[in-house]
């Protein structure tokens, strides 16, 4: 695995067989002494752009994706997905063990980082692996406009149901909410519409994007969808190429 990191000089090369799991930690380090919520994004996408393989994007998984994509997962405070997500990749609560409880709690992390999912309506179903795979409550970010049917559902299956707006759930209310309950280092794994949200309203701090050695074809979609574009500026953070032709990419906002 090589791995390239910009300076200002211009671009700087150091090659390695392998990074470890520290060596991924500081690479991938949130900024320290965060007073208000940093907004990363991760997604995985062809070469080609297709963002899903038959549907799911696990089918563009590649060793070195799913290390990084691990070590993302424990250094956030909370993983952040809207509900088509959800459904489609059929996500459960975060994976851990001992050894990354401990290493979590020394660094001033909680043991096990809450899924958060955002879904106006709250229509997801309480049988899911969302709900019932996980060891720490989720996080539904819902409206008002959400059956009190659905809500209660959902908080029997022992969900946390948080009503962040009267019809639909806003960047701002999302972002106002974490940090209320003291969830600064912000994970985002998808989908396109709910990064396309955050684009269109310049919240986004960084993107991290692997690109999946294969051409995929097909009708599906890009990583963000909005119905209007827009131009953020960002800065090239680093740039990991595996031997598999792998390449993992990492981007902040440009100040």
């Amino acid at each position: 695995m090589c791995l390239v990191q910009p300076n200002d000089n211009g671009t700087h090369l150091t090659r390695a067989s392998s990074l470890d799991a520290d060596q991924l930690r500081d690479l991938y380090a949130y900024p320290a002494e965060l007073g208000q919520p940093w907004l990363r994004v991760n997604f995985i996408c062809s070469i080609d752009g297709a963002v899903t393989v038959d549907g799911r994007s696990g089918g563009l998984g590649t060793p070195s994706d799913r290390r990084v994509f691990a070590a993302l997962r424990e250094l956030t405070d909370v993983i952040l997905v809207g509900a088509g997500t959800v459904r489609t990749e059929d996500y459960r609560g975060a994976r851990t063990n001992e050894r990354l409880r401990e290493w979590r709690l020394e660094h001033g992390l909680a043991a096990v980082p809450p899924v958060a999912v955002v879904s106006a309506s709250a229509h997801l179903d309480p049988a899911a692996r969302f709900f019932t795979d996980t060891s720490v409550p989720p996080l539904v970010l819902t409206s008002q406009r959400a059956s009190d049917v659905a809500k209660n559902r959902l908080t029997e299956a022992g969900a946390r149901v948080l009503e962040l707006g009267a019809d639909a759930v806003s960047t701002v209310a999302i972002l106002d909410t974490l940090a209320d309950l003291g969830l600064h280092r912000v994970l985002c794994e998808g989908g396109p519409s709910l990064f396309g949200q955050f684009l269109a309203d310049d919240a986004v701090d960084e993107l991290c994007l692997t690109t999946s050695p294969v051409l995929a074809g097909g009708p599906t979609g890009r990583i963000s969808f909005s119905p209007k574009s827009v131009d953020n500026a960002m800065a090239c953070g680093h740039i990991l190429a595996d031997d598999d032709g792998t390449v993992l990419t990492r981007w902040v906002r440009a100040r």
